[in-house]
């Protein structure tokens, strides 16, 4: 590293002790930086990159509500308000037992390079709270929706800071928040993005995140002059992102053969085809099962169980061309990266935030796979959120196949944005280096237009 980048993250660890993911989600960017500050030292001098990762407003708050059996219960809320240079705040909530202050801020510094790359005019933001919806009764999620947005309500809004989903809040959560956004605020506005398509959502949102992460992908292999068709791909998670990237596998004429939740994974070795698909669907949406029921129903899966004791994580040691990493951050270690590699994979598409840690990352760019880092291919997700805002604002709704149209558009521009910067600045081929470029020179710009604000 360089002295500004040793000196820059030496202040930011003694400014954000104890914030691990934080600290991991800014060095990545600060190093693709360097040339970019030295070519021009104007953002050194103003400050900058040290701006763009402190915080506008970040907001705490406590979120009591009462359980099925009468008890008082008690969660932790959070809103961080990143950076809005180019737009209202814009980020998703995740309902998690791992949400905090650390997951939080690296979550919404990504978005902000993330959406910046979308080419739509959204700052970043992100937030959440450590309740976990999984086990907990219908009743029990409106009442602790309804609690947080009794706060939150105070601080978002439709040309301020408009949330959607994450991990842990689909369709049913935004409902509720939304319910109670409106029953308070006495006003009916797109302050929240996926919604249900009944009161202001987009066609093609659920899908967008998994799909934009296969659209990026393809875009990859026409470098080399290739398609998805006939690759065998191995993808991660089984919740939104995971289950529409392998919907979108099958459209480009891919073989999607594991998925996984949090008590193990799936490897089906003749492939998911439509009909398994539909199933995954109807497990994961309507009866909210575990994928072991998958391995049950379909003779040619093998389930394997979470174990602890591993090093290592097995899905990601099968032979394949492609993966795609939809789970969580940092679920491919530096081991399983190796195992990636030396399984033939060649192309891998983030649809998770940062699921690759450092050593991964160096690895895949080292061997220089086809590498699409999470802020720049699965920025499909709040993409179509950015449209769901404009057709709120313009009272209209477009049809699932203008949506798909202009989201396909948006991931070939975040892709020509990556090759572009990453050339200019002398790091052909690194997606990593240009992603973090193009989403750093558009904020950049902005703030220095703005003042020291």
């Amino acid at each position: 590293m360089s002295a500004f980048v040793d000196e820059f993250m030496a202040e930011l660890k003694a400014k954000n002790p104890g914030e691990p993911e934080f600290h991991q989600a800014v060095i990545e960017v600060a190093e693709s930086l360097e040339p970019v500050l030295e070519q021009s030292p104007e953002y050194r001098k103003a400050k900058v990159l040290e701006r763009m990762a402190e915080p506008e407003r970040v907001i705490l708050y406590r979120i009591p509500w009462v359980d099925d059996k009468g008890e008082v219960q008690l969660n932790k809320g959070y809103r961080i308000q990143m950076n809005s240079a180019i737009g209202p705040y814009k980020g998703g909530m995740r309902f998690h037992p791992s949400v905090n202050l650390s997951v939080l801020k690296f979550l919404a510094f990504e978005q902000t390079l993330k959406n910046s790359l979308t080419t739509l005019p959204m700052g970043g933001g992100k937030g959440g709270s450590n309740f976990d919806p999984k086990g907990k009764s219908e009743g029990e999620v409106m009442r602790f929706c309804q609690s947080l947005m009794t706060e939150l309500c105070k601080h978002v809004g439709d040309r301020t800071d408009i949330p959607a989903g994450d991990i842990g809040v689909g369709a049913r959560e935004i409902g509720f928040m939304f319910g109670q956004y409106k029953r308070i605020r006495n006003e009916f506005v797109g302050v929240l993005t996926g919604k249900g398509r009944e009161f202001g959502g987009s066609l093609i949102r659920p899908q967008a995140t998994g799909y934009g992460a296969v659209y990026f992908a393809a875009e990859m292999l026409a470098t080399r002059n290739e398609t998805l068709e006939g690759k065998t791909c191995l993808v991660s998670g089984s919740g939104n992102v995971a289950q529409y990237a392998i919907e979108k596998i099958l459209d480009l004429g891919g073989k999607p053969v594991t998925f996984s939740d949090s008590g193990g994974y799936i490897y089906d070795e003749a492939g998911i085809d439509r009909e398994k698909h539909a199933f995954l669907l109807d497990l994961k949406q309507v009866k909210r099962g575990r994928v072991k029921e998958y391995a049950d129903k379909y003779k040619s899966a093998v389930f394997t169980p979470v174990d602890e004791s591993r090093d290592f994580n097995p899905l990601w040691a099968h032979k394949a061309d492609c993966a795609f990493p939809c789970a969580t951050q940092n679920e491919i270690n530096g081991k399983d990266a190796q195992n990636l590699v030396d399984g033939g994979v060649y192309v891998v598409s983030e649809g998770a935030n940062m699921p690759t840690v450092p050593a991964g990352v160096n690895l895949f760019v080292e061997k220089k796979l086809l590498y699409g880092p999470g802020k720049a291919a699965n920025a499909g997700g709040v993409s179509v959120s950015g449209l769901e805002q404009s057709q709120n604002t313009l009272r209209l709704s477009w049809d699932a196949e203008e949506v798909d149209a202009k989201l396909h558009g948006i991931m070939k521009s975040i892709h020509k944005q990556c090759v572009d910067a990453a050339e200019v600045y002398g790091f052909q081929g690194n997606y990593v280096a240009g992603a973090n470029i193009a989403g750093f020179l558009k904020v950049a710009k902005a703030m220095m237009a703005q003042g020291v604000v």
